[in-house]
This record gives structure tokens, sequence and C-alpha cells, in this order.
């Protein structure tokens, strides 16, 4: 089998289409946030996970001085929706180049809801959200590491089992390499063994 070695400093190499073809799927923070005049602000951003849990804190990047990034550190508050399936054309349509002064959610009547302890509202159909306070951030070249303190989860009961929210029934979807997205698929649970003794003998070769 034939293998390719690029170099990500080659004039011939894209890097970023290279990482977001293999870092598959990721999931998207659908962050909405607000400038200091007041002006809202929603759009997706792939470059997203979880970083502590005691604290909780989760991060995006911003690729780019974009609005979000601007409004997050004049308010230093944003919300981070659960993007779905049935969501999915407004996810996208909300990664198109609006004015700064333009406020996404109401340009395409995407309805909001209010926040319980942050000011920007999270968008009402998504069945989760996390209320954050800015953490802090980390400049990488061109993108901007956005580390948030959640503050409060909102979950719609409809999705909660066994006390949690279920990934079945949230329906998330995933961005993937190109313009392809990840649907919702069928998952599997696996034990995470606790010792070396309890991996599986046939794992082992």
């Amino acid at each position: 089998m034939t293998r390719l070695h690029l170099d990500p400093d080659s004039a011939d190499v894209n890097a970023y289409k290279l990482m977001t073809s293999l870092v598959v799927p990721r999931p998207i923070a659908w962050v909405a946030s607000r400038s200091a005049a007041g002006v809202g602000n929603l759009a997706p951003h792939s470059f997203f996970t979880v970083v502590c849990a005691d604290p909780p804190i989760v991060a995006f990047a911003s690729i780019g001085d974009k609005d979000t990034l601007r409004n997050v550190l004049e308010t230093r508050e944003f919300t981070i929706s659960v993007a779905t399936e049935a969501l999915m054309d407004e996810v996208n349509a909300t990664g198109a180049h609006f004015d700064a002064d333009t406020d996404e959610a109401a340009a395409l009547g995407i309805e909001m809801r209010p926040s319980t302890v942050v000011g920007p509202p999270a968008v009402a159909g998504s069945p989760g959200a996390m209320e954050c306070t800015l953490h802090s951030t980390v400049g990488f070249g061109s993108s901007t590491l956005v580390l948030g303190t959640v503050v409060s989860f909102s979950v719609d009961e409809d999705v909660m089992e066994d006390g949690l929210p279920a990934y079945d029934r949230m329906g998330p979807v995933a961005r993937l390499g190109r313009e392809q997205w990840g649907l919702p698929s069928p998952t599997v649970s696996v034990a995470r063994p606790a010792r070396p003794e309890d991996i599986d003998p046939t794992v082992r070769g």
C-alpha cells in the first residue's frame, strides 16, 4: 500500500483541508453571542471540544477575527446550542458572511430563547445548550482558541435518558471534510477496561 507523506509547509499542501478531512467527525458549537451594543450573532464553529470537567470548560476556535470572537471579547459571555439534523439547514445558513450589524437569527427567522444566567440567548429548537462565561483566549497564528466556563446547562426533558442527554434522541450533526456533514448514526456501547487484564483477549492479536 502506497502512503503519501505531505509537508504542511509546502505550498502545494492545504493543511486546513487535510486536517478537516482527517479529524472527523467534528461536533459543531452553534455559538450565540451579543456585541457590546446588543447586536446578536449566531454562527457555527466546528473546531470545538470539551477541555475540563472540574470546572466545566469547553473550547472552540475562531478562524480569523470573526464577529463571534469580537462579541465574546467585548461581553465575556456566549451560549453553545447543540446542532441537530432537524436544524442542519439553519446551522449551515448561519455560517454565511453576514454584516456585523446583522443578527443572523433574526435575519433567518431562527427562534431564540432567553438564557438563565448569561445575556446571549440560545436556539429555542435545539434540545440542549450551555451558557458560558469567557475563561480565557489563546492565539495560534490565524486562529484564536476561546475557552468558556459553563455556568448553566439547559436540556429538553424529552431527550433525557437515565439522567443524561441521549445521543439518538438529540440527533446531533457533525462536520466532515469538504462540504460533507455527518448525520446521526447507530451507536454501540463498549465497556472501558479498568485494567490491562480486563482487555478482551481477541484484541491483543
